[in-house]
């Protein structure tokens, strides 16, 4: 039979679109990818890092080894059977992992700690690409004062290839600025929208979530405007979900301000919905954050929330109070005012849970692994799809940059002269630290 030649045309189109298929899946299938964890209990990275090996289980077909500098332990978050697991002692783990990235052929390594040292020494690995995937924003470690820890760690991200950033300000203002060529990527989030019924706000409950024994978490000032709160609201209540260990200060303030009936230690729990469902108000004071799980999942609950000076974070806007002091007065009165108001309470939960919408982890992986697969292909791969990435306008970067640079020289007295000028020169800024 003969074939005409529009159809012979589209034949050809079919053979080709095929053909791509096969490239893409055949690249796919010949990836061996590691994961290094801390962990696979705990905090945000580790739950993280869970997502992450379940979602890339579903969605892809790699070869995915799990490495992790803790043994298996009892209620862990759940990861698939199939994917192998290996441990890795702390002590000596840099040549502990090269030997295992060898062993397993691994091709790529999501590495997701802040060591300058050992980043140096696996740029310097001839077989296997780094993403190094940042979990922090910059402004943590100058607010740790860690210098000589930030020095170390942003000149070691000015030598690596493949960045991960969760902030965009950073990303695309901050790093750029420093030579820094980094990507911006989202989390991905422990609930997705569609999943979860919302809080019905009914209660005076207010929650804080997180590591309270960590000093820039600042669970203290929380406690202190509850001091506030609970004068004006006899009703209200303060619930701290959190590791127990290493908290007596915080038990101290709770007596010292006679706030025994209203501050409520809860411990750590893998399920703090269990307290979301009637909760009205989160308060999330801590200096510094990245993508803020703890803010995702508040928020997807359609609870409000009051930041101090978080603006940088990409979640921060939608269903939030932003305060740029850190006076408990200032929290209080805020928190007052959506307590006391339930239509206003219940717009910022509307609002919260709108911004939520876009948040879906098969959209979020699918990127991760579009990601995965230009590192994969090389330098220039990744490039082109840095530069394809929409970004913040300079405009807004430089109005974010302003707001830190003013709450870094009321927080910090060592660092009243930084300016915008200095932190966008690295070398000035490594002089300022000094």
């Amino acid at each position: 039979m003969k074939i005409l030649s529009k159809d012979y045309q589209l034949i050809k189109i079919f053979i080709f679109i095929a053909n791509i298929k096969v490239i893409l899946y055949k690249d796919i299938d010949n990836i061996r990818l590691g994961i290094y964890t801390y962990a696979l209990k705990g905090g945000g990275t580790e739950r993280i890092t869970a997502l992450m090996l379940n979602y890339l289980s579903k969605e892809s077909n790699f070869y995915i080894y799990v490495f992790s500098q803790r043994q298996k332990e009892e209620n862990e978050f759940k990861i698939p059977e199939k994917i192998k697991r290996t441990y890795i002692n702390a002590e000596h783990s840099s040549k502990k992992l090269r030997t295992q990235l060898k062993v397993k052929k691994i091709n790529i390594l999501i590495y997701q700690f802040p060591h300058a040292d050992e980043i140096n020494f696996l740029n310097t690995l001839k077989n296997v690409k780094i993403i190094i995937y940042s979990h922090f924003c910059f402004l943590t470690w100058i607010y740790f004062y860690e210098i000589h820890f930030f020095k170390a760690l942003y000149n070691a991200f000015k030598n690596s290839k493949y960045i991960v950033s969760l902030v965009p300000f950073e990303n695309d203002y901050i790093f750029k600025k420093w030579g820094i060529n980094s990507i911006l990527m989202d989390n991905l989030v422990s609930y997705e929208y569609d999943d979860v019924i919302p809080s019905d706000l009914s209660s005076k409950t207010i929650l804080m979530i997180g590591r309270a024994s960590d000093r820039f978490k600042r669970f203290n000032l929380g406690i202190q405007a509850m001091k506030y709160i609970s004068l004006e609201i006899k009703d209200s209540e303060m619930k701290i979900i959190s590791d127990l260990n290493h908290l007596e200060n915080l038990r101290n303030l709770v007596n010292n301000l006679n706030l025994q009936n209203n501050v409520k230690f809860l411990g750590y729990s893998q399920m703090p919905e269990e307290h979301f469902h009637n909760a009205s108000l989160h308060i999330f004071p801590t200096v510094a954050e990245a993508f803020g799980l703890v803010l995702c999942e508040t928020k997807v609950f359609g609870i409000p929330s009051i930041l101090t000076g978080l603006d940088f974070v990409v979640i921060s806007k939608g269903g939030t109070v932003i305060i740029y002091d850190d006076n408990p007065e200032t929290i209080s009165k805020e928190s007052i005012k959506i307590l006391k108001n339930y239509r206003y309470r219940k717009k910022l939960g509307k609002d919260a849970r709108e911004t939520m919408k876009k948040y879906k982890n098969e959209i979020i992986i699918k990127k991760w692994i579009k990601l995965i697969l230009s590192v994969h292909k090389g330098e220039k791969e990744y490039n082109n799809l840095r530069k394809a990435a929409k970004k913040i306008s300079v405009k807004k970067a430089r109005n974010i940059t302003k707001n830190q640079i003013k709450l870094l020289n009321k927080r910090e007295p060592f660092l009243k002269n930084l300016t915008v000028q200095i932190l966008l020169n690295f070398t000035q800024l490594e002089k300022i630290l000094e």
